[in-house]
């Protein structure tokens, strides 16, 4: 489903991971945690709800009536763009994991824990990286100085390349480097990894900000060149105003190569075979055999080329473009990506701009930004002792008893399903069965023995990190595909479907009240938890995850006609999204969000058919109350406020709808309208007709 936390730049949409993967398809009847009919019901939370604005009926506007009472009073920090339950839960999770970096820095010398410790510790040390200056960056600088002609600055973009963008489980497409790699099977054999190459190499978060001709684009394209500027100065570069512009000119060509948002979403469009020899052909100016032999791909066979447009553009730039802007280019970016390891000068300058993207009136802690940094050096080890400490094994028998209820109404829709034909259905129920679900954590843990982590040098603990990653990325090749490897941390709040391995991650911190709690109601659970599960499910079969069949391949599976009926559905909840209004001047586009958009409708109603089974497991009845504590346990699920700023950027950039408008998905269910007896003539009423129904 993918949750998205809106950050300064687009990365990760993310999505619910928990570790646990389990083999799914169960029997729907869960015996071991279903209470006999005489058991305690929890009580419902509709009467003690707070945070409802009960002043609107919910036809006219479920979001407010929902969570109206709470968007008034709510107050968005100076450090944050937004508020909202997925806020909680990330503050929730970093105070855990704060405590228990803490505890590792005290953890015996040499051991596993004290590696976490020592990483955080020295990312924390900002006085250590003041005294430290510049001394570190030089040897980036000294490297950028020495490239004497374009082998030289094929071999230094090669040699920086990092295992740093997934187009598909967590839609990360951003990364300052040129291109980006991102290692994972094949789309046409499951059997084997292969190298997918996607665009990057732009200090903005996307190509609609170097080529929109609205005034507010423009004005940031000002504020960018003057960073740019005053990054340059910062480092004592001659004549920085010059060599600014000249980086911002050539980021703009890059742009202009680039492929958009919706095309970048299009799976069909990144199906692009290449093999060695095809580069010089179909992407000429860059001297591929040096760029691939540096970033120890030379030996791969065959290319996924996600961006062709942009590879072809890019590289025929650095044929065209003199070596000495190319030079500016790269300090500037060998800069901005280290601004964190760098004295307070040069964080000070990233934040003052990348802040006015986002609304943000001031940094965050210092510890939060270590504890971001540690998490991503070393996620599964940090995680291992996360888990050990806030997920019970209670928790997960239960969180995996609702998974095997959800899969299993799921497949009972595809059955019922009168527009898809046999062969069809064959293949989507073979899907269904073949799910592997990871609930709080991975099967295995990552190895980070072979990571080297020095308490003093934070600047060389980031780099010995990102070369790590990418050499354990590397080492993928040749070796079998593990369907059960995780992207995400189970410290992360999030969860994530991965059609290429057609499994689904629900990570531990996600799996918290008020999104699941073991004492709470099964209509709040399903109605919060249990829509996730099923959003995540539901991407199995959204217009991406449809393409991929039981194996995780690219595959037309489809008859004709039932892929027409999908398509002609798709069709009208992209119309239904395109009416909302984010600001006068700017709508939600139904076709970026719509495979999110499909997520949250068929993961709403398998979700909703799930918990009427197992409220029938335990024989108790269902009132209108469980009904009504359902959806608003789904509406609070979306609570949120986010800055203007941030909520452009993300309805421009983001393939989710923003929160107050997946609440909106309400309006498709037959069984929202009798809960609230919602009418004929209120503004979120639609005809019978008219209620989406894809699955």
């Amino acid at each position: 489903m993918k949750k998205t936390k809106f950050v300064l730049k687009p990365v990760a949409s993310v999505c619910l991971q928990v570790m646990l993967s389990v083999p799914l398809m169960h029997s729907m009847a869960h015996a071991a945690d279903a209470p006999s009919a005489a058991a305690t019901r929890p009580a419902s939370s509709v009467k003690k709800e707070t945070g409802m604005d009960t002043s609107v009926a919910p036809g006219d506007d479920f979001n407010r009536y929902a969570n109206g009472g709470w968007e008034k009073t709510a107050v968005i920090p100076d450090d944050k763009v937004a508020v909202g339950i997925f806020d909680v839960l990330v503050e929730e999770s970093d105070a855990k994991v704060l405590k228990i970096i803490e505890q590792a820095t005290r953890a015996e010398a040499g051991s596993a824990t004290r590696k976490i410790g020592d990483f955080y510790a020295s990312y924390l040390n900002i006085d250590a990286i003041n005294q430290r200056g510049l001394a570190p960056l030089q040897a980036e600088m000294q490297s950028i100085a020495e490239i004497k002609d374009k082998a030289g600055l094929a071999a230094y973009l090669g040699k920086h390349l990092r295992a740093d963008v997934d187009p598909i489980n967590a839609t990360n497409v951003f990364t300052e480097n040129l291109f980006g790699l991102w290692v994972s099977q094949g789309f046409h054999d499951h059997t084997k990894y292969m190298p997918y190459l996607l665009q990057g190499g732009l200090g903005l978060p996307d190509r609609e900000y170097y080529l929109s001709s609205s005034p507010r684009m423009a004005e940031i394209r000002k504020n960018y060149l003057a960073h740019i500027t005053a990054t340059l100065k910062l480092i004592n570069v001659p004549d920085a105003e010059q060599a600014a512009r000249r980086v911002f000119d050539l980021e703009v060509l890059i742009a202009k190569g680039h492929a958009n948002r919706e095309a970048t979403s299009d799976v069909l469009k990144a199906d692009n075979t290449w093999t060695l020899a095809d580069f010089n052909k179909k992407a000429a100016g860059l001297d591929w055999t040096v760029y691939f032999k540096a970033a120890g791909l030379d030996g791969q066979g065959k290319f996924i080329i996600w961006h062709p447009t942009a590879l072809k553009a890019s590289s025929a730039l650095v044929k065209n473009t003199a070596l000495a802007s190319w030079q500016d280019y790269l300090r500037f970016h060998a800069i901005n990506q280290r601004s964190t390891v760098l004295p307070q000068a040069f964080f000070d300058q990233r934040f003052k701009f990348y802040s006015a993207l986002s609304g943000a009136k001031a940094p965050q802690p210092r510890w939060k930004y270590a504890v971001t940094a540690t998490n991503n050096a070393l996620g599964e080890e940090v995680g291992k002792l996360y888990v050990a400490e806030n997920f019970s094994a209670e928790s997960k028998t239960r969180i995996n008893g609702m998974v095997s209820n959800i899969l299993a109404a799921f497949g009972e829709r595809v059955q019922a399903l009168k527009w898809m034909t046999p062969a069809t259905k064959q293949e989507a129920l073979a899907k269904i069965k073949a799910t592997y679900v990871g609930v709080g954590y991975p099967d295995k843990w990552r190895d980070y023995s072979g990571l080297v982590v020095d308490a003093s040098d934070a600047y060389g603990n980031r780099e010995r990190s990102q070369e790590f990653e990418y050499r354990r990325a590397l080492a993928k090749f040749g070796q079998p595909v593990d369907v059960t490897e995780w992207c995400m941390n189970p410290q992360l709040v999030n969860a994530v479907n991965m059609p290429l391995q057609n499994a689904i991650n629900f990570p531990a911190a996600y799996l918290q009240s008020p999104n699941f709690d073991l004492a709470a109601s099964d209509a709040t659970n399903y109605g919060a938890l249990g829509a996730t599960i099923g959003h995540e499910i539901s991407h199995s079969f959204d217009n991406s995850g449809a393409m991929f069949d039981s194996k995780g391949e690219l595959r037309n599976w489809w008859s004709k006609a039932d892929l027409a009926h999908f398509k002609t559905s798709s069709k009208a909840l992209i119309a239904q999204f395109n009416q909302y209004k984010a600001f006068p001047d700017l709508s939600i586009n139904g076709a970026q969000t719509l495979g999110e958009n499909i997520a949250d409708l068929a993961g709403l109603m398998a979700a909703y058919d799930a918990y009427r089974v197992s409220m029938k497991q335990k024989g108790q009845a269902i009132t209108k109350e469980d009904e009504q504590e359902f959806f608003l346990a789904y509406a609070r699920s979306w609570r949120g406020k986010m800055r203007d700023e941030t909520l452009r950027t993300a309805v421009i950039t983001n393939e989710h709808a923003p929160g107050q408008y997946r609440v909106l998905t309400v309006r498709n269910l037959d069984a929202w309208y009798d809960a609230f007896a919602v009418q004929p003539g209120q503004k979120l009423y639609l005809a019978p007709k008219d209620r989406v129904k894809v699955w």
